[in-house]
């Protein structure tokens, strides 16, 4: 794979695991739905472990193409910022548009 097709798995996957929380009941899409509906705190605890899944993907395909670049704490709070603006069309749709009733 080349490495701009790596740049954008690397963007879609991260737009799709973003949204994933907010838009089904069920943990990491594959466990059983949640009864009866799951809590905001639990779609947030989502977020984080697909972030660091996404991240994970992200590591193995900058392996796959060379040496591995020394990351600061600066590149985890700008691609941390990324993921929650990614997260924003499923939060809306989720808890400002869908009508709960």
């Amino acid at each position: 794979m080349s490495l701009t097709g790596s740049v954008w798995l690397v963007i879609i996957a991260a737009l799709i695991a973003a949204n994933l929380p907010f838009v089904n009941h069920r943990w990491l899409a594959v466990g059983p739905a949640a009864a009866p509906r799951k809590p905001l705190a639990g779609r947030l605890a989502e977020l984080i472990v697909l972030y660091f899944l996404v991240g994970g993907l992200a590591l193995l395909l900058e392996r796959r193409a060379g040496q591995i670049a020394p990351q600061g704490w600066e590149f985890y709070a700008i691609t941390g910022t990324l993921f929650l603006t990614l997260a924003f069309p499923g939060f809306v749709y989720r808890y400002l548009l869908r009508r709960h009733g």
